[in-house]
């Protein structure tokens, strides 16, 4: 159960000041039965003249930021206490009928499922699907949880990751020939994968951090992270991260969850100025996990102090 002290800041320059549009931030993680909030600020320099937070169509806490003044720099920075309980694939329960592929999600959560089964890019040499059948058993039944976890591993294991500044995101058909991406790459295709086969399947965006403090290498740190989640009778959302071949959400922390990519952007909005004004934008993501609770973390100190003297 880490505690753990998140830092998101992203930092907008311009070679001369502009005037900012209206702002959307979405950097708050959700909270869950497997993570809860203890703090969380949000400081935006310069200051904005109106800050309101909602929650859009999938729940997401979303800051909508508006400003009265110019600037050479936008700074959101984004801090955050948390506790953590993840759950891995030990703790991924399927009900019975859902156990071996082929199977039908039930009619009454259906309805609800559909827009996250529908396929989101054409495939009209059915790329993925050859790609997603390699997956399925030749003698019958296919177990479900071992074939999702199977394409979570190939992809960790096949795919060269790749950091890309760039905005966008590759199309499945480009990650398969490519074979290498970032992790949203990774996450869309296999989205489009999972749903080939008829799974509910949406898009995560959030923070991935090692649960040992730093013992383990996880792909996808120092910035926002994404991944998988698809639905499973019994479980409900599992996550499932190619890039690092997660299955659970130990070290994952969840922020943004949607059907498509473009609906978990992080942070978006408009500036106006002379054309060529934008200069850079940079993103820094710390993750740092306390071992112990707050109480016994001040405890432990209050002791050492007295063994001391």
């Amino acid at each position: 159960m880490p505690f753990l002290n998140l830092s998101h800041v992203t930092t907008y320059t311009y070679k001369q000041p502009v005037s900012f549009g209206e702002h959307r931030i979405m950097v708050r993680p959700r909270e869950s039965f497997d993570q809860h909030l203890l703090d969380a600020t949000l400081t935006i320099d310069p200051e904005p003249s109106e800050v309101r937070w909602l929650q859009d169509v999938f729940g997401n806490a979303v800051a909508i930021a508006t400003f009265h003044r110019r600037a050479s720099r936008l700074v959101f920075d984004s801090k955050v206490r948390l506790q953590h309980e993840p759950g891995d694939v030990q703790h991924v329960h399927i009900e019975e009928y859902a156990r071996t592929y082929p199977f039908t999600y039930a009619s009454e959560e259906m309805p609800d499922l559909l827009r996250s089964i529908e396929r989101q890019h054409l495939d009209p040499q059915r790329e993925v699907d050859t790609w997603v059948r390699r997956f399925l058993s030749r003698d019958g039944a296919t177990d479900t949880l071992a074939m999702l976890t199977a394409m979570t591993t190939a992809i960790r294991r096949e795919f060269t990751y790749v950091s890309r500044a760039e905005k966008g995101t590759q199309t499945p058909i480009e990650t398969l020939r490519r074979r290498k991406g970032t992790c949203r790459d990774y996450a869309v295709l296999m989205i489009e994968a999972a749903r080939a086969l008829g799974f509910a399947a949406r898009f995560v965006s959030g923070y991935v951090y090692s649960p040992g403090g730093g013992r383990e290498t996880r792909l996808g740190g120092g910035n926002t992270h994404a991944w998988v989640r698809v639905y499973l009778p019994g479980s409900g959302w599992v996550e499932f991260d190619p890039t690092n071949g997660i299955i659970g959400s130990a070290g994952l922390i969840r922020v943004a969850i949607a059907r498509d990519i473009y609906q978990a952007v992080p942070i978006s909005g408009t500036f106006d100025g002379f054309p060529g004004s934008f200069d850079d934008m940079t993103v820094s993501v710390d993750v740092t996990v306390d071992p112990l609770p707050p109480l016994l973390l001040r405890q432990s100190s209050e002791l050492s102090r007295e063994q001391d003297a």
